[in-house]
């Protein structure tokens, strides 16, 4: 194996090449980009985006800062209920 597959597998590369996607995505999305990224209807994405101060208002388009987006919703994370076990495989036909 050469230095190639070296600087594939390391976890320091993996980490940067992570950062720098990160910087190259949009900054600001508009709503209906929006709907669709995070799967949340109009109105509640209206809302939530206004709660979290991420709206922006500009000659008629409304934009989204992604980034503080993002942080609002991390306060609404729900720790596992499993505690990292899987839940029991139950059958149905099995009696």
């Amino acid at each position: 194996m050469g230095t190639e597959n070296d600087d594939y597998y390391s976890v320091a590369r993996r980490k940067q090449v992570r950062e720098e996607s990160r910087k190259l995505r949009k900054k600001y999305l508009r709503y209906k980009e929006v709907e669709i990224v995070y799967s949340i209807q109009h109105k509640k994405l209206l809302e939530l985006a206004d709660d979290a101060g991420a709206l922006y208002r500009i000659d008629g388009y409304v934009l989204i800062n992604r980034d503080i987006f993002d942080e609002y919703l991390e306060q609404f994370r729900q720790p596992p209920k499993t505690k990292g076990k899987a839940a029991p495989k139950i059958s149905r036909w099995k009696k």
